[in-house]
């Protein structure tokens, strides 16, 4: 078993936070496997050392290591840097060339901000995960790839994925393993740890003594937000060390440096708490609604049944869905009698304690109908609505459905609504 210590020497992490050794022992654990594995954290925490450490303690190691920021490449370019393209794919493709996951064969490739990935290199890189399979950009021929994907986000997926942002499929694939790195606020203990290894680092690069912190203001650094996390305390050990001639550091200069932002907690933290806050009352409402239309479809089959046997009685659990819709439970309860009117073309239940009448459409009751739940059939009904809406101009129909145009032609094909 490797030594977390070991570890830490080699690619020089500091500190001694549970969480952060949680996170490296995962990453070790999960090195000799081939599971894909993603990294979540904010931005600044450090999340590339995971994928490094895995990578070279694995049986890869001796071959190929990309990392790829999938939000530094522009959306029009990307395929043709993960996937390659053939010469002429596109304007300047003048000659083929090969992409990271063709280059990187046999090794593995870090995907960083992988939820800003577009939707249509989503779908490639879902193919690559199920059978290794890629197409070049412009080409027809499939080609083989044996890599590993380590991917890194600092966004909430699951968020990414019930607003269409990100492919639950796609998000399933890849969150094999989850390896959480703490925010740097939460490793209290760690944090002038790494101030003073920065600064000696930075004083040792310019020539210039180590500077020293007071204790007042090593209290206020280890309890300072740090919404830019290590990277953050990085630039500000280099600046604190560069700039100031005193090589004793008081709290009044260090809050020079990193003004009180109390202001700006209570701004994160309440908007974390609202997106909690509406992702509960959601479920709480899917709920409510699903079970008000099971209840709709069960009072509908009633109905019919009713009308079919006007002279059978409720059975106490009808009785029950009726109470339960309409509300009309009383301490003594009698059966509902049905009574048509056919001139009127309605149907009545009339309660015979109080005569209050409940009206429902005769037509509506002809045939209880349950609402489809499939994915797909929703998804063939609003291509319909847009390309309707639009006249069948795909550019603005696919705008409307927040997707490519490319993505909109394939479903078109896939479910024949040409």
């Amino acid at each position: 078993m490797i030594n977390l210590q070991t570890i830490k020497q080699r690619f020089e992490i500091i500190g001694n936070d549970p969480q952060l050794n949680r996170a490296l022992e995962k990453a070790v654990q999960v090195a000799p496997t081939e599971i894909s594995v993603l990294v979540v954290g904010e931005s600044g925490v450090g999340k590339e050392f995971i994928p490094k450490i895995i990578h070279q303690n694995s049986a890869r190691k001796h071959e190929k290591y990309i990392a790829v920021n999938c939000g530094a490449i522009p959306e029009g370019t990307i395929d043709s840097e993960l996937f390659g393209h053939e010469k002429g794919a596109f304007t300047g493709a003048d000659k083929t060339r090969k992409g990271y996951f063709e280059v990187a064969d046999n090794g593995t490739i870090f995907l960083d901000e992988i939820g800003e990935l577009p939707m249509s290199s989503q779908v490639r890189l879902l193919r690559v995960l199920e059978n290794g399979e890629f197409i070049k950009v412009g080409s027809s021929n499939v080609q083989k790839t044996n890599v590993r994907i380590i991917a890194a986000t600092n966004v909430n997926m699951m968020s990414a994925v019930e607003n269409g942002k990100f492919r639950e499929d796609l998000y399933y694939r890849l969150n094999t393993v989850q390896i959480d790195m703490p925010a740097l606020r939460n490793r209290k203990e760690d944090i002038h740890l790494l101030f003073r290894k920065f600064s000696g680092d930075f004083a040792e690069k310019y020539g210039i003594p180590n500077v020293k912190l007071t204790s007042d203001a090593v209290h206020y650094i280890a309890n300072y937000y740090w919404p830019g996390n290590i990277r953050q305390l990085k630039n500000f050990a280099e600046q604190i060390t560069v700039l100031e001639k005193e090589r004793e550091i008081s709290l009044q200069k260090v809050q020079e440096y990193l003004p009180n932002n109390t202001s700006l907690i209570l701004s994160k933290e309440g908007k974390r708490n609202a997106e909690t806050d509406f992702s509960n009352e959601r479920e709480i409402l899917y709920k409510i609604l699903f079970d008000m239309r099971k209840d709709l479809n069960d009072l509908k089959s009633l109905t019919l049944e009713l009308i079919n046997n006007p002279n059978e009685n409720l059975s106490s659990t009808q009785q029950d869905l009726v109470d339960k819709v309409f509300n009309s439970r009383k301490e003594e309860s009698t059966p509902l009698l049905l009574v048509e009117n056919k001139s009127d073309n309605y149907t009545k239940f009339e309660d015979e304690n109080d005569n209050q009448f409940e009206e429902l459409e005769y037509e509506e009751l002809q045939m209880p109908q349950d609402e489809s739940l499939s994915i797909v059939d929703k998804e063939i009904e609003l291509i319909r609505k847009a390309l309707d809406k639009y006249k069948g101009k795909r550019k603005s129909a696919a705008k409307e459905l927040g997707i490519s145009e490319r993505t909109l032609y394939r479903k078109i094909k896939q479910y024949d609504l040409e």
